[in-house]
């Protein structure tokens, strides 16, 4: 289609006069101004985190299981079954015959654990003050005194056996007493059996970090590799090495 000049500028004339309706309608429309930011607006009041009273010098806090005061065995027996042949004495329990384990189950929980190795040294490598605190009864942290005692990495005090070296040796010398503060998170499974997420570990020796929430590969395994089948609840397991290890104020707090 022709369109003749007389067409064009009215046309011409036309869309200006649309786009400068535009223009005005748009300035009519104040862009709404963003709301004033204070403080309260980051806050919230609930829930309140309910009081728990810390223990002092290690000890227990309030709203933790008491696995092991000092006096006798009741929270614990033989994973062959009966009590335990494991002896009371001075405030600590030393191992005896047998692994051990608690009678309760746990799923995701705070750990803290303070153990010992003979005073007099004996042995090298894996046969000198040698024991296992296994994570439910299949996770294990080891146990070892490794001052001074070289042997494979991640089977040193502090690895997570046979996975997990730890970040640093932080073993205190012969005749001293070391601390194990764990904070476990057990993994989860699908309805088939198949892993969802896998159990996560984190442990501080004497204070000091030395496995970082680090992803387990699956149950401790002292030959082959791992592999996950799927559990619930499960009890704290203490393993017999056949070395007099001693225990001493052991408690818990569910998560």
């Amino acid at each position: 289609m022709h369109l003749s000049s007389t067409q064009k500028i009215s046309l011409a004339a036309l869309a200006l006069g649309l786009l400068s309706f535009s223009k005005t309608q748009a300035q009519a429309v104040e862009t709404p101004k963003p709301p004033k930011m204070v403080p309260e607006m980051t806050e919230f009041w609930e829930p309140e985190p309910r009081k728990v009273t810390p223990g002092v010098n290690n000890a227990a806090p309030s709203d933790a299981i008491v696995l092991f005061s000092g006096k006798d065995m009741a929270e614990w027996k033989a994973k062959a079954g009966g009590d335990t042949k494991w002896e009371v004495k001075n405030g600590a329990f030393t191992v005896g015959k047998g692994d051990i384990s608690t009678k309760r189950e746990f799923q995701d929980f705070q750990l803290h654990i303070e153990w010992s190795a003979p005073d007099e040294v004996k042995g090298t490598s894996q046969g000198r003050g040698n024991s296992g605190i296994f994570l439910q009864d299949r996770y294990e942290v080891q146990v070892l005194d490794s001052y001074n005692n070289r042997t494979y990495s991640n089977g040193q005090a502090g690895s997570i056996y046979k996975q997990f070296r730890p970040l640093v040796n932080a073993m205190n010398k012969p005749t001293e007493w070391n601390v194990y503060d764990i904070i476990y998170t057990a993994p989860r499974f699908k309805e088939d059996g198949s892993l969802f997420t896998p159990a996560r570990v984190t442990v501080l020796h004497n204070g000091v970090l030395v496995q970082n929430n680090v992803e387990l590969k699956g149950p401790t395994e002292y030959i082959g590799l791992p592999e996950y089948k799927a559990h619930g609840k499960a009890p704290i397991s203490l393993q017999d090495h056949g070395n007099p290890v001693s225990y001493r104020n052991v408690w818990i707090r569910e998560l």
